[in-house]
């Protein structure tokens, strides 16, 4: 017996940094995926072809890594994960009764700590409970707490259900905290039934709260962030910024490293916070094309930690060998996700192009307007391309071609919206999407001459979600006039008059029903505490259920541009578009 009490006390000894030496080196290194969106294997679902990059190649790399460094690695993922390629959905609601396939993942690939982001909340309870019940990592949002503990004290009794403040983690001796966080801007996008019992703290004012407790109960050596925030810019109101990564960074001392997501851009620099310390900002953008990794030696004089020395770094998985292993594990349930959407929902006719709905009327754009004004009898329809260059081939269409058409699990809302309304909405909309010309050469489009390789494209890109155009109305986008006022209505499109003291039934996706992009609020001036009593419908499942039910019983679709708006003044406006599509796409 004393010979194993003696043996125990060896073993804590030895795992202190240096109480028996007068110097000692640790030698970390941490890894961090974000914005996966459902990018687990080298198959891309939706066009039915090989992927790059991805968790099956990110994890051959980590498996180095592992193997470099041992146990002195930790592997954390930054949310955005139950949402984007066509396997998650089919997880999350064609085969809810197995365990989450992002769970799965992550349990496989012995992740350390995650946090929850934006579009994990998107697929509503009854998918977020299950996945954060499946996981076995600790799941992290500091300021994501019941609905009766609002902005109160640090107690990690006030935390959502399943989910932890903050994780604490050994590596030979140094110990970690990692305080997770997420965008508080979900209100203005998902609709309350989603985070019903939920509520999201500012972050700054949690990030202070947090660190203070951590600093007097944990004293840790190392204190990260796993932030599900941009770094800066986004959504600012009077409560909080959507993206908070530098403001947390500067205001709350104590991080040594945020690293964090949600912006969908890479990002490596150091900020300096208000007491004069420096803390690395690391982001690896989406998809799993690139890890964010921290490598830190810290050194111990007598058992005290004396020098951290840190260096971030963005390092691409797109070539990285395939882990065979994991494929091969998964391998059965790829197989029945490639069946599944490989299902026939019916032909088109002809083509149809996102490209195309930057310029005028799409075929696109225009298909789902004129479903959503089938499936909801409103008068008028509000829709945005939501990817930047995608195209649906004619020919067969199947499941996979719906997650082209559609690309988030939406609902579909109507709401009543007066005329003035309305025609605010899209001013503010083509205002983000159209330059005011002031001469025959100037761009049509919001484009940006200063750029540098792609970064033109890229800043036109990040924003199309946004660019709402409308049908059920027949209008003009003058390009010549100011902001705020470009747009003319002319009519309903049934030859009716348009009056912007009257009311309309106006349907649109729930992301911007809920204030999403601010057209309805800061565009159509409509309060967002209002918002919800506008609400005359709204559907119980996602808008691309409704979208393929509606063209499975078509069978076969045309689709065709409705031509009921234009750019004016045309002999401006046409050679300019065509200068900007050279532009953005090539001839």
């Amino acid at each position: 017996m004393k010979k194993h009490v003696i043996l125990l006390i060896a073993m804590i000894v030895t795992t202190l940094p240096s109480q028996g030496q007068a110097t000692k080196t640790v030698r970390l290194k941490v890894i961090e995926t974000s914005d996966v969106h459902g990018h687990f294997f080298p198959y891309d679902f939706m066009e039915k072809k090989p992927l790059k990059g991805t968790l099956v190649r990110a994890n051959s790399y980590i498996s180095k890594q592992r193997a470099a460094y041992g146990d002195n690695l930790l592997l954390i993922d930054n949310g955005d994960i139950l949402q984007g390629q066509p396997c998650v959905y089919w997880s999350n609601y064609v085969m809810p009764e197995n365990e989450n396939l992002a769970a799965s993942v992550i349990n496989y690939m012995k992740y350390d700590a995650e946090t929850i982001g934006n579009h994990d909340i998107e697929p509503g309870h009854k998918v977020y409970d299950k996945w954060i019940r499946e996981v076995r990592c600790p799941l992290l949002g500091a300021n994501i707490v019941k609905e009766e503990y609002k902005n109160g004290e640090a107690r990690p009794s006030s935390i959502y259900d399943g989910l932890q403040p903050y994780s604490v983690h050994y590596k030979d001796g140094v110990k970690i905290c990692v305080i997770g966080m997420l965008t508080p801007a979900i209100p203005n996008w998902l609709n309350k039934s989603i985070w019903k019992g939920i509520e999201f703290e500012e972050m700054v004012s949690c990030a202070k709260k947090w660190v203070k407790y951590i600093q007097e109960t944990e004293k840790p050596d190392l204190l990260f962030g796993l932030f599900h925030s941009g770094l800066d810019s986004g959504i600012k109101t009077d409560e909080y910024e959507e993206n908070a990564t530098a403001a947390v960074a500067r205001e709350v001392p104590g991080f040594d490293i945020i690293f964090f997501g949600h912006d969908h851009q890479v990002h490596n620099l150091w900020e300096t916070n208000k007491d004069g310390g420096k803390v690395l900002l690391i982001d690896p953008s989406c998809y799993v094309k690139n890890i964010a990794e921290a490598e830190i030696t810290l050194t111990y004089e007598k058992g005290h930690l004396t020098k951290k020395d840190i260096k971030g770094e963005i390092v691409s998985v797109l070539d990285e060998d395939i882990d065979q292993k994991m494929l091969d594990h998964f391998q059965p349930k790829i197989d029945e996700i490639k069946q599944y959407v490989d299902r026939k929902i019916g032909r088109f006719e002809n083509p149809i192009y996102t490209r195309e709905s930057f310029f005028g009327n799409s075929a696109f754009t225009d298909l789902i307007h004129n479903l959503q004004l089938q499936i909801s009898k409103a008068d008028i329809s509000f829709n945005a391309p939501l990817s930047f260059n995608t195209v649906i081939q004619a020919g067969d269409v199947t499941q996979a071609d719906m997650f082209k058409l559609y690309r988030f699990e939406n609902l579909l809302f109507v709401l009543r919206m007066t005329g003035e309304e309305v025609r605010k909405h899209l001013e503010f909309s083509y205002d983000m999407w159209t330059n005011t010309m002031t001469s025959p050469e100037d761009h049509a489009l919001r484009l940006n001459d200063e750029s540098k390789d792609d970064q033109q494209r890229t800043g036109f890109q990040y924003y199309t979600f946004n660019f709402d155009s409308a049908a059920g109305i027949d209008y003009e986008v003058d390009l010549t006039k100011p902001d705020g006022q470009k747009v003319k209505i002319l009519q309903m499109s049934d030859g009716q008059p348009f009056d912007e003291k009257k009311w309309y039934k106006v349907v649109m996706n729930s992301y911007r029903a809920n204030g999403g992009g601010e057209l309805l609020t800061r565009g159509a001036g409509i309060p967002k505490d209002s918002l919800e009593s506008r609400v005359i419908f709204n559907t119980d499942l996602d808008q691309r259920h409704y979208l393929t039910e509606e063209i499975r019983k078509m069978g076969t679709v045309n689709p065709q541009p409705n031509h009921n708006w234009k750019f004016v003044p045309e002999d401006w406006a046409k050679p300019a578009l065509e200068r900007d599509r050279i532009l953005l796409f090539g001839k």
